[in-house]
């Protein structure tokens, strides 16, 4: 029989997968469930999302995009200065 998961441990899951940069495999792999389940969890979330409605808890959507736009920033300042460490040492 397959294991069951809490609703918080698939929404943890979501979020890890839509925000963390990391592939779903490695994930998956990680948090010890299949892929496609995850990719299931995934998908399910898009579409529970899009049924919410454009107009409900805007200002959380704008709170977890402020949220995700900084943490996109934060790695790609990460990235910038490993491209020029990684540069300084080839030369």
């Amino acid at each position: 029989m397959a294991p069951r998961y809490s609703d918080e441990f698939r929404r943890d899951a979501v979020r890890i997968a839509t925000t963390s940069g990391l592939t779903r495999p490695q994930i998956a792999s990680d948090l010890g469930v299949g892929v496609s389940t995850l990719n299931k969890w995934v998908q399910q979330h898009q579409s529970d999302d899009l049924m919410s409605g454009p107009h409900e808890d805007v200002e959380k959507e704008n709170a977890r995009l402020r949220k995700e736009n900084r943490l996109l920033r934060e790695e790609r300042e990460v990235l910038k200065k490993a491209t020029i460490f990684f540069a300084g040492q080839r030369a």
